[in-house]
């Protein structure tokens, strides 16, 4: 059974068993899978599993919205920033904190919502620039060096590479900033 994005969603709110064994199914193993490659486990990637789930659900019950894309890749990337806000969380508990802080579930998933925000206006953003552009950040998010994106792109020098990855930034800055949901986005 194929569903749309927005069934799956519909889904999750009326708490419809067979579509959400059906996501286990179909999206769990990836979840998994990178999780466990960045040192979890399969009792982690369960949770952050969980919680990405309970995520979508409290947001689309807050306010319906839509899905670009997939819902399988939609969902991979909250459940892979539920992990990263996990790891960092965790990070910080151990190097700057003697003591555990107890932090509401809420809170968690507010951020997680918030998050998640961000990330779609940022990729809706980012598309909004030429080809070049998104290409040359693509690389440059994914930390290649600017050796490889010269050779990638056949710029004259690393140095042309660092002038365009700046300005390129500099203009999806532009855009973001210029969005209003950005003021709402933006950390206090």
């Amino acid at each position: 059974m194929v569903l749309e994005s927005s069934e799956y969603l519909k889904a999750l709110v009326t708490n419809d068993s067979n579509v959400i064994r059906k996501i286990y199914d179909d999206i769990f193993p990836s979840v998994c899978s990178y999780i466990i490659k960045n040192n979890g486990s399969q009792e982690i990637a369960e949770d952050v599993f969980q919680k990405g789930l309970i995520q979508l659900m409290i947001r689309y019950k807050k306010e319906p919205f839509t899905i670009n894309g997939t819902f399988k890749a939609y969902f991979f990337i909250v459940c892979r920033n539920v992990w990263r806000r996990e790891l960092k969380n965790s990070k910080t508990k151990v190097t700057k904190e003697p003591f555990f802080v107890l932090k509401s579930e809420d809170d968690d998933f507010a951020l997680g919502v918030l998050e998640q925000e961000r990330w779609e206006l940022f990729s809706e953003k980012l598309n909004q620039l030429s080809e070049n552009c998104k290409q040359v950040l693509s690389s440059y998010f994914k930390k290649q060096s600017y050796l490889d994106i010269k050779n990638k792109f056949n710029y004259n020098s690393e140095s042309v590479v660092r002038q365009r990855v700046f300005k390129c930034k500099n203009k999806l800055i532009e855009i973001i900033t210029k969005d209003p949901r950005f003021k709402d986005l933006k950390e206090l």
